[in-house]
């Protein structure tokens, strides 16, 4: 799956899927797909990351409260 990074607008490579989708992770494992050549896998804060649209992680994802407050 690819996210954009709000800070620079470059495409980022998820190579965690769980830990995307588990609001208890901060960070995801994922690398800038940016440029010809293949870039070194880092972490992720997840609130630094958007769909490319622009459209926030779903809350599920980022809180895990999320059950528990509006």
């Amino acid at each position: 799956m690819f996210l954009k990074d709000k800070n620079s607008g470059d495409m980022v490579e998820v190579l965690d899927m769980g830990a995307l989708v588990d609001p208890f992770q901060g960070d995801v494992k994922g690398r800038f797909h940016v440029g010809e050549e293949m870039q070194d896998a880092r972490q992720f804060n997840k609130p630094e990351l958007s769909f490319p649209s622009g459209e926030a992680l779903p809350r599920c994802w980022t809180d895990k409260e999320y059950r528990s407050s509006p």
